[in-house]
């Protein structure tokens, strides 16, 4: 299974019970629209509520990710602040036939260059797969470094980088410090900007609930075949599932269209946070009827 094939890759939700326990029903069906769809699965990342869920959780949840028998690749995420928990972690996906990793900047504590290339080397020594090292300062405090990612692009297991930033500077530099890596956007709304400086592909929250529709656009962002009124159109709709802190969007949009029972999150994240869900709906109308 080439890696490279796969522009698009899902991070899929953890789908609740109203209960907060794991729904795997309806996990399955997720799963399986994702493999129908063609697209690359990412399991365990931010949107699948991964720091919010137990070590016993996440070991069923791939357990049961695995027994499906999918087609399609499986990446699973792999991101924390303690190091030595962290590689045990990696340690365990070891024994398991995933297929990459993704590696999150460490999180809260906001190391500088040599703290950011000793914890990522650490990882990528630890592992025999494909890793995807991923810069999302919004949520980890701290860009990742440049010098850092210079010192690693010669790693033999560092694969790609997913660019989360929202700076089309950032990401045309990642390209130009790491020429050997694949760069995909991890912004839906920002792949078109993406492509010209040398996207890869895209690391879709949208495609959780639009698994075919985001598929196509990625491909036409990919060839330069979206026209401005798609651009538009793509960049409203795929921003509406950001209105409060994902996943809680698209989770309520899953709901609303029966893909999903329940839109329940764990604590912190609530459902509550969105009173009016319209803006979803009128996204959701516009999508599907999108060609």
């Amino acid at each position: 299974m080439n890696l490279n094939d796969y522009k698009l890759w899902t991070a899929v939700i953890t789908p609740m019970k109203e209960d907060g326990s794991v729904h795997y029903e309806d996990l399955t069906k997720v799963l399986k629209d994702q493999e129908s769809a063609g697209n690359g699965i990412l399991i365990l990342g931010s949107t699948g509520e991964s720091l919010n869920l137990d070590e016993d959780e996440k070991i069923k949840i791939l357990e049961h990710t695995l027994s499906l028998g999918l087609t399609t690749p499986i990446m699973v995420g792999v991101g924390g602040i303690n190091l030595n928990q962290t590689r045990r972690w990696v340690d365990y996906l070891e024994t398991l036939a995933v297929h990459s990793y993704l590696l999150v900047t460490p999180l809260y504590a906001k190391p500088g260059k040599v703290g950011q290339y000793e914890w990522f080397k650490s990882l990528l020594d630890s592992s025999t797969r494909p890793c995807m090292l991923y810069n999302v300062p919004g949520r980890t405090g701290v860009k990742m470094s440049f010098e850092a990612i210079d010192m690693l692009k010669d790693h033999p297991n560092f694969w790609a980088i997913k660019e989360a930033s929202g700076s089309t500077e950032d990401f045309k530099k990642y390209v130009e410090t790491a020429p050997n890596a694949l760069v995909y956007s991890g912004d839906d709304a920002m792949l078109p900007e993406y492509t010209p400086l040398g996207a890869k592909g895209l690391v879709s929250v949208a495609s959780n609930v639009w698994a075919k529709k985001t598929n196509s656009y990625v491909q036409k962002a990919l060839e330069n075949k979206l026209n401005e009124n798609e651009k538009s159109l793509w960049n409203e709709c795929s921003n509406s599932l950001f209105m409060a802190s994902n996943p809680i969007p698209v989770k309520r949009l899953m709901k609303i269209d029966g893909q999903i029972t329940s839109d329940t999150l764990r604590a912190p994240l609530t459902h509550k946070e969105i009173e009016d869900d319209s803006i979803l709906r009128t996204s959701h109308s516009k999508i599907n009827e999108w060609n």
